[in-house]
């Protein structure tokens, strides 16, 4: 394990995955984070958008912002959603890209998985695809995206320089990383960067 990364990736993927399983079975719950249509509200997503989706679609949400603030996407742009989640994401890319663009959701998580593919069904979305894989190793070929989205999962995963190489390879010469996430202007002591539970919660 390389000397910068302070926690063990397994381990905190598994209680990523443990997290996140219940956003995915139980979005009604109570989380420390908010979630669903009141969320992508205080985000800033456009309501008509958002008011077109079903439930299903939003209900899970869980991001920190919105990537679609610092540019709207294009048509028949290719996009690779990193940490996709339940798909509202992957589904608001699929609207702005048209049925002659494509987007590709990335997820760990078995149950997040699940729902977005039902859900894309649902919407009969021909251009959106999801796959199981990490941030760390998209199952993605080289330089095949345009666009690169992710919505507060880079700050959950232990070596962000993996993270942000592996973007890098996906995107083509050129391409657009977009995302939204959390970051710390203070430094924070050792022993908090080892703690687990203090960087899922």
């Amino acid at each position: 394990m390389p000397s910068d990364v302070l926690v063990d990736a397994e381990s905190l993927r598994a209680e990523v995955r443990d997290k996140y399983r219940a956003v995915a079975v139980d979005p009604t719950r109570a989380y420390h984070f908010h979630t669903g249509r009141a969320l992508a509200a205080r985000l800033g997503y456009d309501p008509d958008v958002v008011d077109a989706l079903p439930e299903v679609a939003v209900e899970s949400f869980a991001g920190v912002g919105s990537p679609f603030a610092l540019r709207q996407l294009a048509e028949g742009e290719r996009v690779v959603d990193v940490g996709s989640g339940a798909g509202f994401d992957s589904f608001v890319a699929a609207g702005q890209v048209g049925p002659h663009g494509r987007v590709v959701g990335v997820d760990m998580t078995e149950e997040m998985l699940a729902k977005s593919r039902a859900t894309a069904e649902q919407l009969a979305l021909d251009q959106v695809e999801f796959r199981e894989g990490l941030a760390e190793a998209l199952p993605i070929a080289d330089a095949w995206a345009d666009v690169v989205i992710s919505n507060g999962v880079i700050n959950l995963c232990a070596d962000k320089r993996a993270v942000f190489a592996d973007i890098f390879r996906v995107l083509r010469p050129g391409g657009v990383l977009q995302f939204a996430d959390i970051a710390n202007g203070r430094p924070v002591p050792t022993e908090a960067l080892r703690d687990i539970d203090l960087w899922t919660g």
